[in-house]
């Protein structure tokens, strides 16, 4: 079972199609059904995909009909704000409170967004809440959204950090990135590694590429099983890069020789940490420390299939969402776009 990425993003792809949990995706309220984001994205993904039409959808879903189905998909294709499309806010509220002057607003308008956001994406802290209101069109202090956090009690998680001091160097390649993780042009230093996500049946394996010119995720595969074949998997979807440098650590597979073969088919230049530094690769381990600290919230493991599609939904949300403060607050696909333009 490999699941491989299927190249670069564009920004017109659904947004964040499969993130937040899959299971009870509704909760009856009297007669009246609230469906959670995550349950959202995936109905209107799902349309998107093709080959299914709305009746379809309906019965697989368990909707009641499909005027709901309609409108999901109708917002998203008009490009409503993420605020207003998953919180349940609605259309009139929304509008009045983005046109009013930012002094006009009360603690208790802003106490909502903080919570619509809070709800889509928990992970965020008040810096990247404070980012998202600006981007919706609010100019807020960020003392102000840290103090309203700290009434409503919420808080984002932190990441453990580890720290490594292995010095010893690799016999096939060299350390061509010597931890300059800086490119002003893409395809020139990527970086690669592997991650286990535990499953309810038992582990999964993910396999990335990261250009480190804007962080995106430019390849990925999902595999039961560690080995090589995943790592060959994950480089059957780059294109040739001549002279672009792939560092990564020196786990089994990138010291293996048909891997070293690959990376000369593609025009690669292989490159190695020094053994049991993570430290080598920072790029590649912070990807992973925040796709499993901001997607597993929860301790219990989801059933292997589930898992898979939180992942490659994360990774779409990385990629085309989630800003980050080293690209100036604009996502990783967003930099890039902008300045091809």
């Amino acid at each position: 079972m490999v699941c491989p990425h299927q190249g670069r993003q564009s920004k017109k792809a659904p947004l964040g199609s499969n993130f937040g949990t899959l299971m009870g995706a509704c909760m009856a309220d009297g007669k009246k059904t609230t469906y959670s984001p995550s349950f959202k994205e995936e109905a209107v993904r799902r349309y998107l995909e093709g080959g299914r039409s709305y009746q379809q959808l309906v019965g697989e879903l368990g909707l009641k009909d499909k005027k709901t189905l309609r409108e999901w998909v109708a917002k998203f294709q008009r490009g409503e704000s993420l605020l207003l499309f998953y919180s349940g806010l609605s259309r009139s509220g929304y509008y009045k409170w983005k046109k009013s002057a930012p002094k006009q607003d009360s603690n208790e308008d802003i106490v909502e967004y903080i919570k619509a956001i809070h709800s889509l994406r928990p992970f965020y802290g008040y810096r990247r809440i404070t980012t998202t209101l600006h981007r919706e069109g609010l100019i807020i202090n960020h003392k102000r959204v840290h103090r309203l956090m700290q009434q409503l009690g919420i808080q984002s998680v932190i990441r453990k950090k580890r720290r490594y001091v292995g010095k010893s160097g690799s016999i096939v390649f060299p350390n061509l990135l010597g931890r300059d993780f800086k490119s002003d042009v893409p395809d020139k230093k990527l970086a690669t590694d592997i991650t286990y996500l535990p499953t309810s049946s038992g582990f999964i394996y993910l396999s990335a590429v990261q250009d480190l010119h804007n962080n995106e995720i430019v390849a990925y595969s999902l595999s039961a099983r560690n080995d090589l074949e995943l790592v060959l998997a994950t480089l059957a979807r780059l294109p040739a890069m001549p002279g672009a440098v792939l560092h990564s650590d020196q786990g089994f597979q990138y010291t293996h020789k048909t891997y070293q073969e690959r990376l000369s088919s593609l025009q690669i230049l292989g490159s190695h940490s020094r053994k049991g530094n993570c430290l080598d690769n920072a790029c590649a381990e912070s990807f992973f420390s925040h796709l499993k600290t901001e997607l597993f919230t929860d301790n219990q493991p989801l059933p292997k299939d589930e898992t898979i599609a939180l992942v490659e939904a994360y990774i779409l949300f990385y990629n085309m969402e989630r800003f980050q403060k080293r690209l100036g607050q604009l996502s990783p696909v967003e930099y890039r776009e902008r300045l091809a333009a």
